[in-house]
């Protein structure tokens, strides 16, 4: 959630002549400043005189009464003095969201941008749409707005009280130790429900009922939006997907492994499923 009265919208001032927030970024990585307490801020930046590139941004909304853009960093430009380059994951783990929920903002439509320059049917040159946030085909009329792909996420859990456990999973290469749920993108054609019950059979063998929504987060790699749920056991041995994952298994709710960092929804999801349980 952003922090701060943020205003989204698409279409920005013909002109600008004061300071703006600024997503700038370098590749995969964005230019932070840091606050007197270190914790990242996204700069804001001068824009009079074509200090920045604004014709080459991308408009996102007003901050606190503040234009804001995303934009690439120019070959051929200086980057700004005084700011550090920061990756994006590391920015959304130092807990600032209103930065790191601008920034993943930005990182996707310069994204979807970049890809979207020409029309995947006929490759003609696209356009930017008149009216919203896409672009558009002069030849085909084709509409691309930028891609969102869904993301369920799935706490499975059994028992309440002393006895309960809850089913978590690690793939390779994750952290040492560190166990966390089971997530899979949405297949065409698919139901919410649907989907939920195909990646728990898929991932780790088992079978759920009574999925309960705990919330949602927008998650920029790549173009994500995570819907996680909890739901309950039904039956089946708990058998993990060697091509998905390195574990599976039951943990009791006392005697749970690693888990992820409170900035990631399913630690949140996990918390809240563990305060339900021991109710």
């Amino acid at each position: 959630m952003v922090q701060g009265v943020f205003m989204p919208d698409h279409r920005g001032p013909a002109f600008v002549d004061e300071e703006v927030v600024c997503c700038v970024f370098h590749g995969n990585r964005i230019f932070v400043a840091r606050d007197g307490s270190g914790l990242p801020q996204l700069p804001r930046l001068e824009a009079r005189r074509g200090g920045l590139p604004l014709k080459d941004a991308h408009y996102l909304g007003r901050l606190d009464g503040s234009h804001c853009y995303g934009l690439h960093l120019p070959q051929d430009m200086a980057p700004p003095p005084g700011l550090e380059l920061l990756g994006m994951r590391a920015l959304i783990l130092e807990g600032n969201e209103t930065a790191s929920a601008l920034a993943g903002q930005a990182f996707q439509i310069l994204e979807w941008a970049r890809t979207h320059r020409h029309c995947g049917a006929c490759g003609a040159p696209t356009q930017a749409h008149a009216a919203d946030r896409a672009v558009e085909c002069p030849d085909c009329r084709i509409v691309y707005y930028p891609r969102i792909a869904p993301v369920m996420m799935a706490l499975v859990y059994r028992g309440n009280g002393g006895s309960g456990e809850l089913l978590l999973t690690r793939k390779a290469g994750y952290a040492p130790g560190r166990y966390t749920v089971v997530a899979g993108f949405v297949e065409a054609g698919e139901s919410v429900e649907q989907c939920l019950a195909r990646e728990v059979k898929e991932e780790v063998g088992v079978d759920i009922r009574n999925p309960r929504y705990f919330g949602s987060q927008p998650w920029p790699f790549p173009n994500s939006l995570v819907l996680a749920f909890s739901a309950e056991w039904t039956g089946g041995d708990v058998v993990p997907d060697p091509g998905e994952l390195e574990d599976a298994r039951w943990f009791p709710i006392d005697a749970l492994p690693d888990l992820p960092e409170p900035v990631h929804i399913s630690r949140q999801l996990i918390d809240d499923t563990l305060a339900r349980m021991r109710r």
